[in-house]
């Protein structure tokens, strides 16, 4: 328990607690204000006229901020979407220079002049360009599409139905969705019937 002579300093009046029906000194009240002890002063109309212009004036501030918020949003969008093109694009370049030497590989392959330390070259090379996303495309047999293969021949058969690639003369390439190089085939199609 505390003793007046702990609650104050030498030479101050101790501390009194009000009770009852004594009343306080409004000037000295030292506890905080709570909402409604103060009663508001009555508006008169410049002052709600004023209101009322602050608060047209809050609105529009708050329209603006939407707007600039959802432009900085789409700008942000829209960098993200272009740093993203430039970087496949520069890929895309970048494996689209090193077909050629992909193209000397295959047809040193053919003539057996890729062995030992060669091949492996040549496996580690294919192996990070598939890790950047090449991927060669092109077998015997695949329905013939202009937009996929260069026709280097054509011959007519009653064997076929439809145009199909009879024999891949050079492997396509793309990259993701974008194709970096038609596969040159030997095409065989149908004989006109009328």
């Amino acid at each position: 328990m505390t003793r007046p002579s702990d609650t104050h300093r030498h030479g101050q009046r101790p501390l009194s607690i009000v009770r009852g029906s004594q009343q306080r000194d409004p000037g000295k009240n030292l506890e905080p204000r709570r909402q409604g002890d103060i009663a508001p002063a009555p508006q008169t109309d410049s002052a709600v006229g004023e209101a009322n212009i602050l608060r047209t004036q809050l609105r529009e501030c708050a329209a603006e901020l939407q707007r600039v918020i959802s432009e900085y949003d789409n700008y942000r969008k829209r960098v993200s979407r272009d740093r993203q093109a430039v970087g496949e694009t520069a890929v895309a370049n970048v494996l689209a220079g090193l077909l050629p030497v992909l193209d000397a590989i295959d047809q040193a392959r053919k003539h057996g002049e890729v062995t030992d330390g060669f091949q492996r070259v040549a496996e580690v090379l294919e192996a990070a360009l598939a890790a950047l996303g090449l991927r060669s495309f092109g077998t015997s047999g695949d329905p013939f599409d202009p937009a996929l293969y260069e026709a280097v021949s054509c011959t007519r058969s009653d064997r076929v139905e439809r145009p199909a690639c009879t024999a891949i003369l050079r492997p396509g390439y793309r990259v993701g969705g974008r194709l970096l190089r038609p596969a040159q085939a030997d095409v065989t199609e149908p004989p006109d019937r009328m």
